[in-house]
């Protein structure tokens, strides 16, 4: 028998499976790994997430892990070297917001504890469960990530608009969008 997934369109991978089935819309609370997911989301804009699967294990390694600490001390010198990385995507106005949010998160981690104390504050840290029956069921944003997005902007934030934002909150679980028949809901 046939697994159920949610219809994950044309570009079907071994990582989009492996994403879809372990990850997207799983509550996930370890702060190097909201961190993670808002770089990777920032990066997704104007590109498939098949690519940035693709380049996830790149993106790891050029950004040092992805920890927050590092990568808002990174200089000219280093924005300069992420550029010529053929691995991740290069874009200086995205890798450069990805040093801006670094140091924007450490001073929501500061302020509130953790980052997830702070994204997971939005909902009471529930999961909002949208039980879809199809793809036309899903928005590509709504009032909890343009309430989100204006909150990470006013705190600092680049390249968090309400789309952006709507697709990290569904990546960290906060948002639950798989289809009502799906297997790994």
């Amino acid at each position: 028998m046939e697994t159920k997934r949610c219809d994950l369109g044309l570009c079907v991978s071994e990582k989009v499976l492996r994403y879809h089935d372990t990850r997207w819309c799983k509550p996930e609370h370890r702060d190097g790994e909201l961190f993670a997911m808002l770089v990777l989301e920032g990066m997704q804009a104007g590109v498939s997430w098949n690519l940035i699967l693709n380049k996830e294990e790149n993106f790891r390694r050029a950004f040092d892990g992805f920890d927050p600490k590092i990568v808002a001390n990174y200089g000219e010198q280093k924005v300069e070297e992420l550029m010529r990385d053929e691995g991740i995507i290069r874009n200086r106005s995205k890798i450069g917001a990805a040093v801006t949010n670094a140091r924007a998160f450490l001073k929501v981690q500061e302020a509130f504890g953790s980052f997830d104390k702070f994204i997971w504050g939005f909902t009471g840290g529930k999961v909002i469960d949208h039980h879809l029956l199809s793809a036309k069921d899903m928005p590509a944003k709504d009032a909890l990530s343009e309430k989100v997005s204006a909150e990470l902007k006013k705190r600092g934030f680049k390249f968090v608009g309400p789309t952006i934002v709507y697709s990290y909150l569904q990546g960290i679980g906060v948002i639950n969008d798989h289809w009502e028949y799906c297997a790994f809901r």
